[in-house]
């Protein structure tokens, strides 16, 4: 079976509100279920690309700062 996970993710979200997104990226990252992970780089790479420089300098400061808690 060959699933392109980015169409899957894209799909799935399309008629959502922003607040069910939030919902859904809460339960992902407290599900603790490493099988998310895809699904959640899907939308990180969504909010990347919509993202201007400014705000990808910040992203940045937030991994920066979330990898030596």
């Amino acid at each position: 079976m060959n699933v392109n996970i980015r169409e899957y993710i894209k799909n799935n979200f399309k008629d959502s509100n922003a607040n069910e997104i939030r919902e859904s990226i809460e339960a992902s990252i407290e599900s603790n279920d490493e099988v998310v992970l895809p699904g959640l780089g899907v939308l990180f790479e969504i909010l990347w690309c919509e993202s201007e420089d400014n705000t990808h300098k910040e992203i940045l400061n937030y991994l920066k700062n979330g990898m030596t808690k």
